[in-house]
């Protein structure tokens, strides 16, 4: 389940006020049918968002922009990096299942269990770009002074495409992880929620 990950970068001086990485986040949905697993299965490989890298499509996708604004401030004929703010906006894309009433109870215990997972792995890309965005407006903060805004603009610039290669990077390899590790989650999370029904019907049988 890899990601369309496109980025915005903007360099901008100017006043602004000193603020820690953030992070926005919206949700859409796009409409699966299917009484039957192979039937939801292939609907998500029919409906599901396409990625622009590979042409297929996928369960869910996060599309992110990163901004980067940047305030100059010159003193003593060195210009050094006044302030650094990293904001990322990010549009979630999930599947909504609409022929749950439908289905039989296993089929939509499978299906909670996968849309759950889904939703997971998506905010935890989320997650990661946060933290990478973190670390670029501290690694910009911390760029030496240098003798002119221009060439410290330069670094900024070098140092925002370092910075977001590693993050790119780290996604690459959180969906690796996650999609060979997949089937073995799938059963560990199952087998959870089987127990827990059980355990809840347990609980009924004792309270009569």
């Amino acid at each position: 389940m890899l990601r369309s990950l496109p980025f915005l970068f903007m360099l901008a001086a100017g006043l602004t006020p000193a603020s820690a990485a953030s992070i926005s986040k919206t949700y859409s949905y796009f409409p699966i049918g299917g009484m039957t697993l192979p039937e939801i299965e292939q609907q998500l490989h029919a409906r599901g968002p396409k990625l622009d890298s590979t042409g297929q499509r996928h369960p869910g996708a996060t599309n992110m922009e990163f901004t980067t604004r940047i305030d100059y401030a010159e003193t003593r004929g060195q210009c050094s990096v006044g302030n650094a703010r990293v904001s990322v906006k990010a549009k979630v894309i999930l599947p909504r299942w609409r022929d749950r009433r439908r289905a039989e109870t296993e089929v939509r215990m499978i299906w909670d269990t996968l849309s759950r997972d889904i939703k997971r792995h998506e905010e935890s890309h989320l997650s990661i770009a946060k933290n990478h965005a973190r670390l670029l407006e501290n690694t910009l903060k911390a760029l030496p002074r240098r003798k002119t805004c221009r060439a410290l603009a330069q670094d900024v610039k070098a140092t925002t495409q370092r910075v977001l290669a590693q993050h790119d990077a780290a996604q690459e390899k959180f969906d690796r992880i996650e999609s060979i590790n997949f089937e073995s989650r799938m059963m560990r999370l199952l087998r959870y929620r089987l127990q827990q029904i059980e355990a809840a019907q347990k609980r009924q049988l004792q309270g009569r």
